[in-house]
């Protein structure tokens, strides 16, 4: 037991270390190139953040044969993504973070209630017969890339839009080259990549030394960790006082944990991914598309109002939204 979890430590400490390292030189390559800042929170660090579902997702389904592994980390950070505006609304205390927000990040939100959802109804649908694919490749995984282009293209053309100016990135440090940059963010994702491939067997490790199932263990721990990346970024941006990057971030990585489903189906050799995973994991799609609601919800509302003095009631929801689907894929997981 003790072997069990000092691997799944050992992993996260490499991913929190090695997260920043990811999210700081993908900023200097944004800021070199001319970016936009919500273009870098939405593209730049989601996607780098998001490279330990990539990796895990992959080596669950192609090395470990692990699929719900592979679904339980990709949909779980999805509602860990989610959680975290709870962890935002706590650390915002001269104003509530809903009413920092750019009303931009509405149409993200969306996209994300529309793909968590559709993955929700591929889990329930495709094991009652409508499983159509070409060799072990699932049609619904290029259906899922597609939707993921679909939505990147939009937040593209939104982005190009006339907005207002919005507060100036810090200076890129003096000696520092976009060659250089690119060059630390490419050693920075290879250690995040293998300490996430490792990932899925350490978290078979933890699921069999406590009797957990795996589609639990898949949820909640391995997601944690593979979202460690984005809660440091998205705690950072708060600090500096770009909320709209955190948000972007947090919005981008569920976006992106979708196509990692897509990239998973297609790598999974034993046919489609949707037809061996527990039908307990279309609780927690289901449960990403509520809280992403919710969200919209707050952007469009901005309460103001606070529990306890530190948590607003958009943060609650979100919170009990997020306990009670994790308990469900505890009781009802395999």
């Amino acid at each position: 037991m003790i072997l069990a979890w000092l691997q799944f430590l050992v992993c996260v400490v490499v991913i929190g270390f090695a997260g920043p390292a990811l999210t700081r030189n993908g900023d200097r390559i944004a800021q070199l190139t001319g970016m936009s800042r919500g273009w870098v929170g939405l593209i730049m660090l989601a996607t780098a953040t998001s490279l330990p579902e990539l990796y895990t997702g992959i080596s669950a389904v192609a090395l470990a044969d692990a699929p719900n592994i592979a679904i339980g980390d990709a949909l779980g950070s999805c509602l860990f993504n989610l959680v975290m505006l709870v962890v935002l609304d706590a650390l915002s205390r001269d104003e509530p973070v809903w009413r920092r927000l750019d009303q931009g990040h509405i149409l993200t939100a969306g996209f994300g209630v529309i793909l968590i959802g559709f993955v929700g109804a591929l889990i329930l649908v495709v094991r009652e017969g409508f499983d159509f694919r070409i060799g072990h490749i699932s049609l619904y995984a290029p259906m899922l890339l597609l939707l993921y282009f679909i939505a990147m293209r939009a937040a593209f053309h939104y982005e190009q839009r006339p907005r207002e100016t919005e507060p100036q990135a810090a200076e890129v440090p003096e000696g520092v080259t976009l060659r250089g940059a690119i060059g630390r963010y490419c050693l920075a994702a290879l250690v995040v990549g293998a300490a996430g491939a490792w990932l899925p067997f350490a978290g078979l490790a933890v699921a069999e030394a406590m009797q957990w199932k795996t589609s639990f263990v898949g949820t909640l721990f391995v997601a944690a960790a593979t979202s460690i990346p984005e809660l440091v970024v998205t705690i950072t941006a708060l600090r500096l006082g770009a909320a709209d990057m955190a948000i972007g971030n947090l919005l981008g990585s569920n976006l992106f944990a979708i196509l990692v489903i897509g990239i998973d189906d297609i790598a999974y050799r034993g046919g489609s991914l949707f037809v061996d995973i527990s039908p307990a994991h279309a609780v927690t799609a289901f449960a990403g598309s509520i809280m992403a609601g919710i969200l919209i919800v707050a952007l469009l509302y901005r309460p103001g109002n606070r529990f306890f003095g530190f948590i607003s009631w958009i943060g609650l929801a979100l919170l009990t939204v997020y306990l009670l689907s994790s308990y469900a894929i505890y009781l009802h997981g395999h």
